[in-house]
């Protein structure tokens, strides 16, 4: 390990509560380039065995840990450069321990625009200044002393001129106390009170509707919700609302008496210190308490929206069946696609919903042609409809009529129109790709979703808000944690689902597919590194979580990593048999599983081992659930089929910080509000509930001109 990383490996050790063994192994195996995933899964004895979750908060602290030391020398250098950099200086930016106590203390030292203070210095009155401060004159002292600063020329016209001039000094100084600023924040962070108030004159404006909650509240600090802030950021941002902190009386008393105890100039340094609360502090700290805000809220929202994508993606898939995708629609007609075990699109059509003969003798011909064993239909617009004549149309048919499921379709438009899109069906028109992308959902969501700008998806709150840059690499690391916990078939993956493989990336995954193509398809892991730019370390890092289904060697088609190839080979001739003859067999797994001990090394641990047992147990096995479809309630079509007191199936569609919305058939999402998930209080709702869970709802309220529906889940458990 470096030495220059031991000192960070400690401190991100302590400030996570991790083992700072498994912290500095973790830190050295990044540093020689390995991915998260591969460390995750096949260096768990070099780890202490951290999962995906501490890893990354371990990436995370050092790359803050290692910015705050960048600025830390930035800073330091800044200082000693004005010549200002004293021992005791140096000591205080030495020990902060965050970015903000950095600033703080920079604050006095960094280059400003011309303010007040900076006129009233240029006109040489900050020895006035310094004789107020430092308790050296009284207030008729002070007058006395002014008149020797009066000088027309230097526009100092009489005594006030003066004193302003020194009060102005001082109001910055004060403004510019770190351990004051400290303080302040502090005591607003713990009883401030949050408020929003209407812009005057936008109260009665029809897009300022949404904010109505906001127009006259506040909140205590305390109870400051992530939800609600970037709701007041966004009102904000649209001229609707006016938000701040208001400071309890406490903090301008603690600014007077820090002030007022500086000398006997008492009429003078009440001046000061009103000004330097009113003009400088408090709007400064204001402003710094609400980026913090909008920064805690930004890193909530993104977890919230990390968690449902990570929920989204690894929804049970129906697996490799045949497949008719129906995209809803009543003007145009129901768009319809067929694709076969592997996604390839068999047959389309458009089907008239308004015609029922018509759509009746469409669909059956389909399904009498193609045989598919499920129906995905959208669900947008007519999507109940869809489903009903759907069900109706196939229940004639002499053979056994395949299950009809709604799927969540958001986001299938953005892919229709997509450059890839384009690529993977040109001959498809727009309208109709979407019913493929349909389809492929049901089949394999994460394969499919990958393709998908995930905040087209719609599982977050304000994630268009949000900083763009942290949600989507956010969003990118959940999107490859879970590619490579399920693995992917090299051999039907598409390119956007190969980029996301621990090491590989959209360059060589369009290489991967080149190769495959002209070779018509990979015949072993080995064979990857046939492809160009695809060297020993990439392989290394992305070979385990790439299947080969019927390669060359057996284990190809599991996540056992090529480097334990020869130590599973030795374990089978150890029972008398080969790889094959071990993959799936319970007797022989047990056998092993009994003498483990044995095969532990030097470099390989108990961790890795039970990983591989595990493995040869259920070869391939999918982490995810078994599919079963949902089936809604027939008689509940629309909002107002609801009635109070209702108990419905449905699934959750997103969970947020106030609760989970939740699809019961009715083209209207319900509101599970956090107050209604449990019979417990429930603090986060993602302890309750997960997207693409089946749950039961009692229906609340249903308020049809607000499009509102309140649900709750308790005494249904």
């Amino acid at each position: 390990m470096p030495p220059t990383l031991r000192p960070l490996a400690s401190r991100v050790a302590r400030d996570l509560g991790l083992s700072s063994e498994g912290t500095a192994a973790a830190l050295a195996l990044f540093d020689e380039g390995n991915t998260l995933p591969f460390v995750a899964r096949y260096r768990k004895e070099r780890t202490g065995g951290l999962d995906e979750v501490q890893l990354r908060d371990v990436l995370e602290r050092a790359r803050y840990l290692a910015d705050l030391e960048e600025r830390r020398e930035t800073i330091l250098a800044s200082i000693e450069d004005q010549g200002a950099l004293t021992p005791e200086l140096r000591q205080r930016v030495g020990r902060a321990s965050t970015k903000q106590e950095l600033e703080d203390l920079y604050l006095p030292y960094r280059p400003k625009r011309r303010t007040r203070a900076t006129l009233a210095r240029e006109r040489g009155l900050e020895p006035l200044a310094d004789l107020l401060w430092e308790g050296k004159v009284d207030d008729a002292g002070a007058r006395r002393e002014a008149r020797r600063f009066v000088d027309a020329s230097a526009d100092v016209a009489d005594e006030e001129a003066a004193l302003a001039g020194a009060r102005d000094i001082l109001a910055e100084r004060v403004a510019e106390d770190a351990a004051l600023r400290g303080w302040l924040r502090g005591l607003l962070r713990a009883q401030g009170t949050l408020t929003s108030r209407a812009v005057r004159g936008k109260k009665d404006l029809p897009a300022a509707q949404r904010f109505r909650d906001y127009f006259e509240h506040a909140d205590p600090m305390k109870r400051a919700a992530s939800h609600r802030v970037l709701a007041l950021r966004r009102g904000e941002a649209e001229g609707v609302l006016a938000w701040g902190v208001e400071a309890p009386a406490e903090a301008e008393a603690r600014v007077t008496s820090h002030v007022l105890g500086r000398g006997p100039a008492r009429a003078q340094l009440q001046e000061v210190a009103e000004d330097a609360w009113k003009r400088l502090l408090h709007p400064s700290v204001e402003s710094q308490i609400k980026g913090e805000l909008v920064e805690e809220a930004d890193e909530e929202a993104i977890g919230v929206f990390g968690t449902n994508l990570e929920n989204l993606l690894l929804q049970p898939p129906a697996g490799e069946r045949v497949v008719l995708g129906l995209d809803p629609g009543f003007r145009s007609g129901v768009k319809a696609a067929v694709v076969s075990r592997t996604g390839a699109v068999l047959d389309t059509a458009v089907l008239p919903l308004h015609e029922e003969r018509r759509f009746r003798e469409g669909l059956i011909a389909l399904a009498r042609r193609h045989r598919p064993e499920l129906v995905a239909v959208g669900n947008g617009t007519a999507a109940r409809e869809t489903e009903k004549a759907a069900a109706e149309a196939l229940a004639g048919m002499e053979a056994e009529a395949p299950a009809v499921v709604v799927v969540n379709e958001a986001g299938a438009s953005v892919y229709s129109a997509s450059e890839l899109a384009r690529d993977e069906l040109p001959d498809l028109d727009v309208t109709l790709r979407g019913a493929v992308s349909i389809a492929r959902r049901l089949q394999d969501p994460l394969a499919e979703l990958v393709k998908i700008d995930p905040r087209s998806i719609g599982v977050g709150q304000y994630q268009h808000d949000v900083d763009q840059g942290r949600m989507r690499g956010r969003l990118d690391d959940v999107v490859e944690l879970c590619v490579n916990r399920v693995g992917v078939e090299v051999n039907t993956a598409s390119a956007p689902l190969l980029s996301y493989v621990a090491g590989i990336g959209p360059t060589l995954a369009a290489a991967v597919v080149e190769l495959r193509d002209a070779r018509g398809g990979i015949g072993s892991r080995k064979d990857l590194l046939d492809v160009p730019r695809l060297g020993p370390k990439t392989f290394e890092q992305a070979a385990g979580f790439l299947r080969v289904r019927g390669g060359a060697h057996p284990l190809d088609a599991t996540a056992v990593h090529p480097e334990r190839y020869r130590l599973v080979e030795r374990m089978a001739r150890d029972l008398g048999t080969d790889p094959e003859g071990l993959l799936g067999d319970g007797g022989k797994v047990a056998e092993l599983e009994r003498v483990l001990d044995r095969y532990v090394s030097e470099d390989v641990g108990l961790p890795t081992l039970r990983d591989i047992v595990a493995e040869l147990r259920q070869p391939g096995r999918d982490p995810r659930e078994r599919f079963e479809p949902l089936r809604f309630r027939d008689d509940v079509r629309e909002p107002a089929d609801l009635e109070e007191g209702m108990v419905l199936p449905g699934e959750v569609t997103n969970v947020v910080a106030f609760g989970a919305f939740v699809d019961v058939g009715v083209h209207q999402d319900g509101l599970v509000h956090v107050s209604q998930l449990a019979d417990r209080f429930v603090k986060d709702p993602h302890e309750v509930v997960r997207v693409g869970q089946r749950v039961k709802v009692r229906v609340l309220s249903v308020d049809l001109e607000r499009g509102r529906i309140g649900l709750s889940m308790k005494g249904l458990a």
